[in-house]
């Protein structure tokens, strides 16, 4: 006899349930990065320059991901078709080598004396200074022996010099290892930033231009000390630097200071504003890739998947500025005008589109930007009647 009564619903068996299929391990950041550069290329650097140039520059985020997947963007460049037409000469390079060689000989001694000059208050020189040694394995190795050398040298009181130390600085999510040419340690804790050019210094003043781009250069490798100081006791980062120049036309070398705050927090604020390296990979094409084995158009498709934030100053200081130039023009973009013009023209984002509001084709007459672009056509247009009739210009 059935347990279930006439009519009643029929059994219900418990519906076995399938096993949840197991979720691949997630790629992690080191990983899809080492994707993107190709596996077999190792990362390149990304150095205080570069590093300063991507901090005036914080809305493109094609920089942000090729320097933090540490892809050569020289290499990338020549690839594609539009190699970079600047860079320092080997004359130039060994030049400068020489130059610091010559600054940092005899421990350092000639280089403390101008320190002294500059920021001792009327303090004597040092005889000698501690020079660590930095030497480690790897980047990491490297940064960590130096932030060991600075606690040492800070907590033992005396003079030190710290020659080419490795800082770290966290970039987007991604770690940066800078170079500074040298730190100098105070006896009252104070850490001096050096910095070794070989531009000359005549009658005891540089190219305005170059000394800028050193002091953002400088602010970077402040900014990565003072994540150090501030685990150091009795440490402090100083925010003027020392700036080491050929006196002259000479080889003999001087010294100025430059303040770096300004420089600092600008830096620090617009590495701030950066997207993350790992949001902006993410949102990639699945197999997207910078090696260089690939083909020009599989780069140029992969390069193209990034958004970028061209402006003309870009051509002095990204090597992928010649390819971005040519896709703006290509698409009438307004960015290549300069980002002021870009500025000024509000919602207008193509040239073609500019001229049709000028020309009164296009564009809402209510609106500031067209109104002025038309009483300027308008302007012109009357200059122009007026040369072409004969008649001198108002």
């Amino acid at each position: 006899m059935s347990e279930y009564p006439a009519g009643g619903p029929p059994p219900q068996i418990p519906a076995t349930r399938a096993p949840a299929p197991q979720s691949k391990p997630a790629t992690t950041l080191r990983q899809r990065l080492a994707e993107l550069r190709g596996p077999a290329v190792a990362p390149h650097p990304l150095d205080a320059r570069a590093l300063a140039a991507l901090a005036a520059n914080p809305g493109c985020k094609r920089r942000a991901l090729l320097d933090g997947a540490g892809v050569d963007k020289a290499v990338l460049a020549t690839a594609l078709g539009s190699p970079a037409a600047f860079g320092q000469s080997q004359f130039a390079l060994v030049r400068g080598n020489a130059f610091e060689a010559k600054v940092k000989a005899d421990g350092g001694t000639q280089l403390l004396r101008l320190l002294v000059e500059r920021l001792g208050g009327g303090a004597e020189a040092p005889a000698s200074a501690v020079v660590p040694d930095l030497t480690a394995a790897g980047p990491e190795g490297r940064a960590a022996r130096t932030a060991l050398a600075l606690r040492e040298a800070t907590a033992a009181g005396g003079w030190a010099l710290l020659d080419h130390p490795m800082l770290a600085l966290e970039v987007a999510g991604s770690p940066a290892y800078l170079e500074p040419d040298a730190v100098v340690v105070h006896p009252d804790g104070t850490w001096t930033v050096v910095e070794i050019k070989s531009f000359p210094m005549i009658d005891s003043s540089a190219d305005a231009a170059k000394v800028g781009a050193a002091a953002r250069q400088s602010a970077v490798y402040v900014l990565a000390l003072e994540r150090i100081a501030a685990k150091t006791e009795g440490a402090e980062v100083a925010h003027r630097v020392l700036l080491v120049c050929p006196k002259d036309f000479s080889n003999l070398p001087t010294a100025s200071v430059v303040d770096v705050r300004k420089q600092r927090a600008v830096t620090s604020r617009q590495l701030t504003r950066l997207t993350r390296v790992e949001d902006i990979a993410a949102a990639l094409p699945e197999g997207t890739t910078f090696d260089p084995d690939c083909s020009p158009e599989e780069l140029g498709t992969a390069v193209e998947a990034v958004p970028a934030a061209y402006a003309p100053e870009c051509l002095a200081a990204c090597e992928l500025a010649f390819h971005c130039r040519a896709k703006a023009r290509a698409e009438g973009a307004v960015e290549s005008l300069g980002r002021s013009v870009r500025g000024e023209l509000g919602g207008l984002t193509t040239v073609a589109g500019v001229l049709a509001a000028a020309a009164g084709k296009e564009g809402d007459p209510a609106d500031p930007t067209v109104a002025a672009l038309r009483r300027a056509a308008a302007l012109r247009a009357e200059a122009l009647a007026g040369v072409d009739g004969g008649v001198p210009c108002r």
